[in-house]
Parts: structure tokens; sequence; C-alpha cells
């Protein structure tokens, strides 16, 4: 069983300065229409890679575009140690349906 978190439970812990980390696993041309402010993008394929540079100290909160993804890639950290790795529910899709902010990715 994935940990999932809501747009808007995350939106109040972001708004609240919670310490976690956004996980924005989606393709670079997925991601250039716009992103969740303060995302770190790491696409799906490179997480296994790139394991050893993700805390496991703090809560991660892995998105894509629907849920599907990044509800894979969070059951793929648990199984790893990460104990602290959720999966955002419904995406970026779920953020802009509730009208949260997207912002154009940093180049």
């Amino acid at each position: 069983m994935v940990n999932e978190i809501d747009s808007e439970s995350l939106h109040r812990r972001l708004a609240a300065g919670d310490d976690l980390l956004l996980v924005d696993i989606r393709t670079p041309n997925e991601v250039a229409g716009g992103a969740i402010p303060g995302a770190r993008m790491l696409p799906m394929h490179l997480l296994p890679l790139q394991l050893n540079d993700l805390p496991q100290d703090r809560d991660l909160v892995l998105y894509c575009h629907s849920g599907a993804r990044s509800y894979h890639s969070t059951a793929y950290l648990k199984q790893q140690g990460w104990g602290r790795a959720l999966n955002l529910r419904g995406g970026i899709l779920a953020w802009a349906r509730h009208g949260y902010e997207i912002a154009s990715p940093r180049h």
C-alpha cells in the first residue's frame, strides 16, 4: 500500500512551510507545460539512478500528470526503504483543478 496525499492537504502543508520535497517525475516535455513551484525535476526513468540523492529524513511527495506513474514510483521508493514517500493523488491534474499555482519551469 502506497501512502498518498491529496492536493488540498499538500497545498496546506506547503503554505505552512512544512519541510518536504516535491519530486516531479514527468518527462521534460511534460514539465515544459508547467510544474508545481519548488518541485525538483527527476524523470521517472532516472529515479533508480538518483536514489542516493533523495533524502530519507523528510517527506518526499512524488507527482506526475495523473498520479499513476508517481504511484508506481512511490511504491518503488517504499520497496527501497524510503518510508516517507507520498504519492500526490491525481497528479498535477488534480492540483490544477483546484486552481493552485503552476509555474513555468526554470531553465
